[in-house]
């Protein structure tokens, strides 16, 4: 019996593992449509969109802290309040460009505007906590060694490194103060 619950808890914490990596994999995509439409099209992030990308950073912080440690109630909570202070953010949005004959702040993606689909995905993030906070229900003792292996550490590392870039992006965009209404050049050029 001993046996079957360390195997059943085993398969969970993989199958945890390989969401969470999933889902960290899908923020990192997110996060280089909106930098090809930044540097490809100049099409600078308004103060909005600074704070989507804060939220998806910080909610992708919570999946890479799941990743590397193990999952936890904790972590999912991070995920949580992230997602939905960027599903508040991107309905403020939306609802802001919503009145008939407005065309919306910057390009489309398939039809709908990236708040649009910050709004959406904020949403699957929360269903996503929902559903895992199901499935993690066994205790993990936090790991201090990385056992995500090969892949994970590649994805974690393309996470560290778009934050880092979005960093940079938002001080050449706002300076140090607060970001433009409507930024059409960079403040600060390296």
């Amino acid at each position: 019996m001993i046996s079957l619950k360390n195997s059943r808890n085993s398969l969970t914490t993989t199958l945890s593992t390989w969401l969470n990596l999933l889902a960290l994999l899908a923020i990192c995509g997110s996060l280089l449509a909106a930098f090809y439409y930044q540097i490809a099209l100049n099409e600078l992030p308004c103060p909005l969109c600074q704070l989507q990308r804060v939220a998806l950073t910080l909610a992708g912080i919570g999946m890479m802290l799941n990743i590397r440690f193990g999952a936890s109630n904790i972590h999912y909570a991070m995920i949580l309040a992230s997602a939905l202070v960027g599903a508040a953010t991107s309905l403020r949005q939306v609802l802001l460009h919503i009145a008939p004959g407005d065309q919306g702040y910057g390009s489309a993606l398939f039809g709908l505007h990236f708040y649009t689909w910050g709004f959406i995905s904020f949403v699957v993030t929360i269903a996503f906590c929902a559903v895992m906070l199901c499935i993690d229900r066994h205790p993990v003792k936090p790991s201090r060694r990385n056992t995500s292996g090969l892949k994970a550490t590649a994805v974690i590392i393309l996470f560290l490194a778009l934050t880092a870039a979005n960093t940079v992006s938002s001080v050449m965009v706002c300076q140090f103060g607060p970001c433009p209404d409507n930024p059409t050049q960079y403040l600060w050029k390296f």
